[in-house]
């Protein structure tokens, strides 16, 4: 039997990047949890993780960068170059062969998303209509980012022919780029108080009611 080589550990300086990465992102999510974006300044990242001012550009960028960076490790779980499409549980929903259960799968997915990012996104999300243009433009960038997202799992339905009739591709997309929005989220699972299980159960259900025949 052929010996597979182990895979190459990354070097020390590789290590130390992440780790000091890490610490940047994690001072930059606490510094908006608790004074918001307007509150939240590069200097005080660099003092809450313990690095230079320089350092902090270098590693993420500038504020706005923080934002999206600190946003996308909260909603992956984890700060991996791996998008949410290239993860294996997206890949399992693709090799679904039932409608229902595709949708209830994505509906999952996306209450994991929502629940993990919504401390961020409702302090972020409550500063957007205050004439903050970085943030009406992060909020614009993940909007982007996630009618991307919801435009391919309205095609796949489209293409496997699952979709209701009278529904078409666009409004299909729409759809779900709609009501999987942050903010519907945050609103029901947390204003509201429904919490996140009766979230992810409601979404499952409103997303099978206005796609599925």
């Amino acid at each position: 039997m052929a010996l597979v080589p182990a895979p190459d550990k990354p070097s020390l300086r590789t290590q130390q990047a992440a780790l000091t990465r890490a610490r940047v992102l994690g001072a930059a999510h606490d510094s908006f949890i608790a004074v918001g974006w307007a509150g939240t300044t590069v200097r005080a990242v660099a003092d809450g993780a313990g690095v230079s001012l320089q350092t902090v550009y270098n590693t993420v960028g500038g504020k706005a960068a923080l934002l999206k960076a600190v946003y996308d490790r909260a909603v992956a779980g984890d700060d991996e170059p791996v998008t949410i499409a290239e993860r294996a549980q997206v890949a399992a929903m693709r090799a679904m062969t039932d409608p229902g259960e595709l949708l209830d799968a994505y509906a999952d997915l996306g209450r994991q998303l929502a629940e993990r990012a919504a401390p961020l996104s409702a302090v972020v999300l409550s500063q957007a209509g205050a004439g903050e243009p970085a943030v009406r433009a992060w909020v614009a960038t993940i909007d982007a980012e996630r009618a991307t997202g919801t435009r391919r799992v309205a095609e796949h339905l489209a293409a496997a022919g699952w979709l209701r009739p009278g529904v078409d591709l666009d409004e299909a997309a729409d759809v779900l780029w709609a009501v999987t929005a942050p903010e519907v989220a945050v609103r029901l699972a947390v204003t509201r108080g429904w919490g996140w299980r009766r979230y992810g159960g409601w979404l499952a259900l409103t997303l099978r009611a206005a796609l599925l025949p």
